[in-house]
């Protein structure tokens, strides 16, 4: 088996075994204590505290544990909203934000908070300029990614910081994705990231928050962890995360080289491996280890499956699997393809033999689904100036299978117009149209869901 799914979790790196084992035989006690047991499980916890400092590139009084990376996100935009309410009640996020980030905007807005979700380029990028005209006198926080969990694009966070501090706004970074590889430049206000994604225990979260930032801490008052995160510490967990952080940052600049050219490796070939493909992300600005490309005319949840029974296990952000019935808010906003999404993160180690094979295996297994998916025939009728396909009832990637079956049925310069209630319809529509070079005219409503509207040029 290759697992290829790194960016939802890390297998557990040795040292953060090593440490959690002894950890466990000598960090049970209360660090809160004065007796010998609590004084030895102190010393274990600062340890763990200035270790971790020190990959983040912060002061130790400054960082505290959290129970998980959407802990820490939670913790930290609301601590700032409520400190910084005087100011204003206005919050910027980016639209690609992880979904940590995206819900507690939607609970700023339920409690009466206002939010603007800056929007991203094709590659998943945003520019400084965006959050600049984002920015407002009432703004209290400003949240960026450091680099995207589904495409690995990596954001501006020095020029957006920049931006920010000019304005007097703070700005949380969720360093998840990227923590593992360096720490974060620029001007930064609050930062959090998650053990999980670099090797360490699951359920220990980062909060680093720099002196001089407004902080409220939200809740019934704690003293542990400077008041800011209520509850005994997992302190094994603790230990553990932060000796693996140590770790993977010292195979970091070496490891990145040699899993950059194995991606880009997957970026370069599978498009001329198979056929109608779109490799997503920003091919400069990216993480060393994630490739993340779209399948037309395929199934996410059945090609996954069809890969897992290979031997591969990765990831998708497509609307056509079992955990969600909306297409990826990341490719969404992106305006890429999502049917027939596969995300490919690679762990450490992974050796390039691995990769060879999946790139032969691909190709079939791809061939194999559209196989199985392509055998209707759409249900179509004629007008005088239109084709009308209905593809009611149906789920992607059928919409867009059928309409690239009848786009060849009317002239250059003809309609299509397809009807369709799935939400997946709505992104996929118009980027096949921009992938096979059609105009999308664009949607109407109709008595049963949408009408999108395509003309053939070519």
């Amino acid at each position: 088996m290759s697992y290829f799914d790194v960016a939802s979790g890390a297998p557990l790196h040795p040292v953060a075994r090593q440490a959690l084992l002894a950890s466990l035989d000598e960090g049970w006690a209360d660090p809160s204590r004065l007796y010998r047991e609590g004084r030895r499980a102190r010393m274990l916890l600062d340890a763990a505290r200035e270790a971790a400092a020190e990959a983040v590139g912060c002061r130790a009084d400054e960082l505290v544990f959290t129970s998980s990376g959407t802990r820490a996100v939670h913790t930290g935009i609301a601590g700032v909203l409520a400190a910084r309410r005087r100011v204003g009640r206005h919050l910027i996020v980016s639209a690609v934000e992880h979904s940590s980030v995206l819900h507690s905007a939607e609970l700023h807005e339920a409690d009466g908070g206002t939010v603007t979700r800056v929007g991203v380029d094709r590659a998943g990028r945003v520019t400084a300029g965006a959050y600049r005209d984002a920015l407002r006198p009432d703004s209290a926080l400003a949240c960026l990614q450091t680099a995207n969990h589904e495409v690995g694009t990596v954001q501006p966070i020095g020029e957006v910081g920049g931006v920010c501090r000019e304005a007097g706004v703070p700005l949380l970074v969720d360093a998840a994705q990227s923590l593992g590889w360096g720490p974060v430049g620029g001007d930064w206000s609050l930062l959090t990231a998650s053990a999980h994604k670099w090797g360490g225990p699951s359920g220990v979260g980062l909060l680093a928050v720099r002196k001089g930032v407004r902080f409220a801490v939200q809740g019934p008052a704690d003293e542990r962890e400077s008041g800011r995160v209520a509850g005994f510490e997992n302190l094994p967990a603790i230990v553990a995360a932060a000796a693996s952080l140590r770790a993977v940052r010292a195979e970091a600049a070496q490891e990145a080289v040699r899993l950059r050219e194995l991606t880009e490796r997957i970026r370069a070939r599978v498009p001329g491996l198979v056929p109608d493909v779109e490799v997503v992300g920003d091919p400069e600005h990216r993480l060393p280890g994630i490739v993340t490309f779209s399948c037309l005319y395929v199934d996410g949840e059945t090609l996954l499956h069809a890969l897992d029974r290979e031997g591969f296990s990765v990831s998708s952000g497509s609307s056509c699997t079992s955990s969600t019935l909306t297409p990826s808010h990341v490719l969404r906003a992106m305006g890429v393809l999502s049917e027939g999404n596969v995300r490919v993160s690679l762990p450490t180690g992974t050796p390039a033999e691995d990769v060879e094979r999946f790139l032969e295996v691909l190709p079939g297994v791809v061939a194999g689904v559209r196989e199985t998916l392509g055998t209707s025939t759409p249900v179509t009728t004629a007008g005088d100036t239109e084709l009308l396909v209905d593809a009611l009832g149906k789920l992607c990637p059928l919409p867009v299978i059928e309409l690239a079956k009848v786009i060849g049925d009317v002239p250059v310069g003809g309609l299509v117009r397809v009807l369709s209630d799935d939400e997946a319809a709505r992104l996929d529509i118009p980027a096949w149209c921009q992938m096979r070079n059609q105009e999308y005219v664009g949607e109407e409503p109709a008595e049963k869901g949408t009408s999108y509207l395509i003309r053939r040029l070519t």
